[in-house]
């Protein structure tokens, strides 16, 4: 693991975000995910602005929450009322989606604004365990429902100028996420797939003898890897972090591994 006692504004971060609603709702599956997410919050300068990239909204291009003050998007089935009356206000930043369309455009991608969509639970669920006061202006970019890795990190780089106005990039998916298997015991071999993928991941995301060219075809090539379509069937949930290695465009800083409803799962701060 890597250590950083000093990050500086501007961060880039990939969270494994757990399951619905259940780590605002006391899951004592989530509690690790829980503790790591407060500490991330803790170890960061405070943003003037977020953006969220979340696993949960896929368009057919770029498309950027504009509205002023999104609406929250229960986008779950099957849970208790209460998570359906979870409150999280963070206002939307109309000035920030413009600033983020722009930077996609002169990179040449084509994005949208969409001034109506509201903020999913990728988003008020971490920010939520991090940020409670919810007075953090917000923005949430969809990812492309091709679903391509380089395509990916090219969006990311596309914004790599944002970390000079101090705004956080928060990929919000889930390095595991294999749902079936959450409901299945747990074999050897299951184990050991679950943790060789985990392993491969913080090695990537992490390691500094890598060059940035060995890490980015690591992340482009992500499905060659052993066990990664056991822990990936879709690869939503994985690039999230594709956009944030993209706008950081280094290895991690730091690195936390930790266990999510009996899976292992990580998340990472650039």
């Amino acid at each position: 693991m890597n250590s950083e006692s000093n990050i500086l504004p501007g961060s880039v971060v990939y969270l494994s975000h757990g399951g619905g609603p259940l780590p605002l709702l006391g899951d004592k599956g989530h509690q690790n995910m829980i503790n790591i997410i407060r500490e991330v919050a803790q170890t960061l300068a405070k943003p003037s602005a977020i953006l969220v990239i979340s696993a949960h909204w896929e368009e057919g291009m770029p498309t950027i929450t504009s509205g002023a003050s999104p609406a929250l998007i229960y986008d779950y089935y099957g849970f208790p009322k209460e998570s359906y009356e979870i409150e999280y206000p963070a206002p939307g930043s109309p000035e920030l989606a413009n600033k983020i369309f722009n930077l996609l455009g002169r990179a040449g991608i084509e994005a949208k604004l969409d001034g109506r969509r509201g903020f999913d639970h990728g988003l008020f669920v971490p920010l939520k365990l991090m940020y409670p006061e919810a007075n953090i202006p917000c923005v949430q970019l969809s990812l492309v429902d091709s679903l391509q890795p380089e395509e990916h990190i090219r969006i990311g780089k596309a914004l790599a100028d944002l970390r000079k106005d101090n705004v956080l990039v928060i990929g919000s998916g889930f390095s595991f996420h294999n749902l079936k298997e959450f409901f299945v015991p747990s074999t050897k071999e299951t184990r050991a797939m679950n943790e060789s993928f985990e392993q491969w991941l913080i090695d990537t995301c992490s390691n500094s003898r890598l060059t940035e060219e060995q890490r980015e075809q690591r992340l482009k090539n992500w499905d060659s890897t052993p066990a990664a379509r056991y822990c990936h069937p879709r690869a939503e949930h994985l690039l999230p972090l594709h956009v944030c290695y993209g706008v950081a465009g280094t290895a991690a800083k730091k690195a936390f591994e930790f266990e999510i409803m009996g899976k292992m799962a990580s998340a990472y701060i650039w």
